[in-house]
């Protein structure tokens, strides 16, 4: 059994108010998400959130872990996938699967092999991946560009105008309780997800993309009266527990991939923060 994991164990807001920035940092940010030919996952106890990224310059199986305790590792548990590199295949239990930039797959609960690739290692894929328990096996399907749900948010009078892409839902795949989605922020709008806002029924994992070279993310996080912050690189992710808001500013528009995890499968079920309210 292969041990490239990490445990992230839960923290209450009781903690977080006592730690300073490494703390936060050490607790929630995942630095390094993409491993060339390898996976190492981030396991979360919110939710049993598990996270990585895969480079496939030569293939990588999908191995289970040590926290799992299980033969395989989807024996007990579904998976999501959104490619952010080069065009890429997933092999699932014999089936090709063949993802171009931007595309995604939901892989359900049972299937034993997993295989990435890139069609070529000079521009591999990059594989977002994001995976929880689950408790019944749903088909495997891949959600293209084409098949998204789009919605457009904001506006640029108040920094935050986005196009939000829904992949993996449950209106447009059956699953147990993964909901993956990109959310990109036009240009000259910074905010995202403002007005903050909680879903104590789900948490969720913020991964930050299409950063430019020399500009960075600032997460919020926390209570709504008792905020922290986290200033954030390309590519990097970052847990959100339940009880807490997740917003970000950057120093130029950027996009970001949402993974959510929990019993809640309704998108627009959360509990807004005033903006004047935020401490």
């Amino acid at each position: 059994m292969v041990k490239n994991s990490e445990v992230r164990y839960a923290a209450s807001p009781r903690e977080v108010k006592k730690m300073d920035t490494q703390e936060l940092r050490n607790e929630f940010l995942i630095e390094d998400v993409m491993t060339v030919d390898g996976i190492n996952w981030v396991y979360s106890h919110y939710d049993r959130f598990m996270t990585a990224g895969v480079v496939p310059v030569n293939d990588v199986v999908l191995e289970t872990v040590d926290q799992l305790k299980s033969e395989y590792f989807l024996e007990r548990r579904e998976l999501g996938i959104i490619n952010i590199g080069g065009k890429g295949t997933v092999l699932v239990d014999g089936t090709s699967y063949i993802l171009d930039n931007r595309e995604a797959l939901y892989i359900g609960q049972g299937n034993k092999e997993v295989v990435f690739s890139s069609e070529s290692p000079a521009k591999p894929a990059k594989f977002y991946l994001n995976s929880t328990p689950a408790h019944k096996a749903y088909p495997t399907k891949k959600i293209g560009t084409s098949d998204v749900e789009v919605v457009e948010l904001g506006a640029p009078e108040t920094a935050n105008a986005r196009t939000l892409r829904k992949y993996i839902v449950n209106s447009v795949v059956d699953v147990c309780q993964l909901q993956m989605g990109m959310t990109s922020l036009k240009t000259g709008s910074i905010w995202n997800t403002m007005p903050a806002h909680v879903h104590d029924r789900r948490m969720e994992v913020y991964f930050y993309i299409d950063v430019p070279e020399g500009q960075s993310v600032c997460h919020f996080m926390g209570q709504t009266d008792e905020t922290r912050h986290i200033w954030m690189q390309n590519e990097q992710a970052v847990i959100s527990p339940p009880w807490s808001i997740h917003s970000g500013a950057g120093t130029s528009n950027y996009t970001f991939i949402w993974g959510m995890a929990g019993e809640n499968l309704d998108y627009s079920d959360m509990d807004v923060a005033n903006i004047p309210d935020l401490r």
